[in-house]
């Protein structure tokens, strides 16, 4: 079982930036599959936020424009550059690792097999 770590995350007010990590300590998994990340508000559902493999990067409608996710290979870590936050952006923030690329199903959460316990991200108005 790997365990991903998510760090990073914060209060910050409107027209904030933040950057979320994601790490597999002390493991040897190398995630060469689709990597993304998702965010659940209270109330709501999780919804995909970006995913990288190595054909590209892929973004929601929300995160074009604002937010860059990247990764680090030598590191095995991932990233999420958050600019310009909205009070919107609150939520939990959730890393996710898939075995397989991440092809037409990136932003469908059956396609990670291992996830992280989430960083909370709150952005005020």
């Amino acid at each position: 079982q790997v365990q991903l770590v998510e760090s990073g995350g914060g209060s910050v007010q409107a027209g904030g930036s933040l950057r979320l990590s994601c790490a597999a300590p002390g493991s040897t998994y190398r995630w060469y599959g689709c990597m993304g990340w998702f965010r659940q508000a209270p109330g709501k559902e999780r919804e995909v936020v970006a995913a990288i493999d190595n054909a590209g990067r892929r973004y929601a409608d929300s995160a074009k424009g604002r937010f860059t996710i990247s990764k680090d290979d030598t590191k095995n870590t991932l990233y999420l550059q958050m600019t310009g936050l909205k009070p919107e952006d609150t939520a939990m923030y959730y890393c996710a690792s898939a075995l397989g690329t991440c092809g037409g199903r990136w932003s469908d959460h059956s396609l990670y097999n291992y996830w992280g316990t989430g960083t909370q991200v709150t952005v005020s108005s």
